[in-house]
Formats: C-alpha cells, structure tokens, sequence
C-alpha cells in the first residue's frame, strides 16, 4: 500500500479498533458478530489491509453502526450543514467505487444519506443481515445505469429511478455499463 491508501487503511484499523473496544469486544467476539474471521479483523486493525465495502459493512453492523456512523468524525461537533468539501470520503479497493458520507453529523435524524460514483462494470454484493431488517434504504439513481440483484427480482435502473428495499435482504450492485453510475443511498433506521 502506498500513499493515500496506506492513509485510508490507517484510519480504518484505528476506527476499528477504537470502536470494538469502545464496545467491549475482543477480536474473537467481533469475528463471531461479523462473520468475518478474526485473522482479518486482525490485519485490518495493524492495517495490513483496507477491507472491502461488503466486510467493512459487515464489521460495521456488527458494532451496531451504519457505514456512515462507522466514518464520522467523533471529534467534529455537531453541526446541522454538512459542506461538500468536509464530507467524509471513502474509496473501496475492490472496485474503486467512491462513498461520501452526505448527512450533516451528529444530528438526531434516523437518516443518512449517501452519495456514490460507481465505475463502469462494478458490482459489489452484500449478504443478508439479520441485524439490518429494521433499516431501510431508497437507492435514487443521478447518472448512468445500475442493477439491484435482490433475492425475488433484478431491477434495471436507469437516471432519474428510485428504488426502495430492505438492508436485510441480500442484494447486490452492479453496473453492467461501460460509463461510471453515480446515485444516492437514502437510509432509514427503523420502520
């Protein structure tokens, strides 16, 4: 890893361990929680390796949060306008899809917006999540062409589209075009 991803990866092992301590949970505990194997969980925390989007949501629910509580910034007060050149940026080494967290921070709202430049040919999966099935999200479509796998139905959505579904579903992204896709995800918590 070099540069910016080896400085990505830093603050994501010490955001991990910061907060499966801050919770009580050893490695073992974690893993068990997550599903993700405590030897990976390990090399996140020395960063030795930035996780994917699926494992990192993984660990995330596993510690009660959304991705976007996973990134904020403790430290930052709370403020009730979120600047675009404050949000916080995040890229998955997998597919290089670009995540900035929208929603200003620390406000009491069960809702956090996402927005995401997804590159050509991407997919990323998600399993299902029994934790999550109080969570809902919209995934509204700016530019571009994606496809929502979902266990009963793939969607084709094109700009301007809006679909609604359950986090605990597995479901998957996929731009099945040659042009980047850039779209929202609009979560819930609760019903």
């Amino acid at each position: 890893m070099e540069g910016q991803d080896k400085d990505i990866a830093e603050a994501i092992s010490a955001r991990v361990r910061l907060l499966r301590e801050k919770a009580g949970l050893t490695l073992d505990q974690l893993a068990e929680r997550s599903g993700v194997s405590r030897a990976m969980i390990s090399r996140i925390e020395r960063a030795e390796t930035s996780p994917t989007a699926a494992l990192l949501a993984r660990l995330s629910e596993a510690l009660g949060l959304t991705l976007s509580a996973f990134f904020a910034d403790d430290d930052r007060p709370a403020s009730r306008l979120s600047r675009r050149e404050m949000q916080q940026l995040w890229r998955d080494p997998a597919t290089g899809y670009l995540r900035r967290a929208v929603s200003p921070a620390g406000m009491p709202s069960p809702v956090d917006i996402v927005e995401v430049d997804f590159p050509a040919g991407s997919r990323v999966s998600f399993p299902p999540r029994e934790e999550s099935r109080v969570m809902t999200q919209h995934i509204w479509l700016f530019e571009g062409r994606l496809d929502m796998v979902l266990p009963e139905a793939t969607y084709h959505l094109e700009a301007g589209d809006c679909l609604f579904m359950d986090i605990g579903d597995a479901f998957e992204f996929h731009n099945p075009s040659d042009a980047p896709a850039r779209y929202a995800v609009v979560l819930h918590r609760g019903r």
